[in-house]
């Protein structure tokens, strides 16, 4: 798996107001961008990476949109790799792996499970102003 994401050769970035409705368009433009990419939709990393994405662009929704009226979604993949990141602009930063042993941790406990169960890995990155934060999931392919 390519461990160096700006290496990856395909990338699209998605910018959408913090509703509910970017929730969809998210995920319609991944699966657009990976038949783009030649990338099969039944690969068995595919289903759950759509909903690894749909669970962070919610998460963005319900808990950023006060002070994020915007987000962002980073889509990238090469040949044996995908990953993406949902950005907004709230600056609590989730401790993602601990998501996976809180009881009811909810969506990035679903989110953490998903993503260490395909082998893959989960980062937050703040802001440099300290005032947004991305989380980035890479999966192997």
């Amino acid at each position: 798996m390519s461990t160096r994401l700006e290496a990856l050769p395909h990338r699209h970035v998605l910018t959408l107001p913090t509703m509910p409705s970017a929730v969809r368009a998210a995920r319609q433009t991944a699966e657009q961008a990976l038949v783009e990419w030649g990338i099969n939709p039944r690969h068995p990393t595919i289903g759950p990476a759509l909903l690894i994405l749909s669970e962070l662009v919610t998460n963005s929704v319900r808990h950023a949109a006060v002070l994020s009226p915007q987000l962002t979604v980073i889509y990238a993949a090469g040949k044996d790799c995908l990953a993406f990141a949902v950005h907004d602009r709230h600056p609590y930063q989730p401790p993602l792996y601990g998501a996976v042993t809180e009881v009811g941790g909810g969506g990035l406990a679903t989110v953490m499970e998903l993503t260490l169960g395909l082998s893959g890995t989960a980062v937050v990155r703040g802001d440099a102003d300290g005032k947004g934060k991305s989380i980035w999931i890479t999966l192997p392919l």
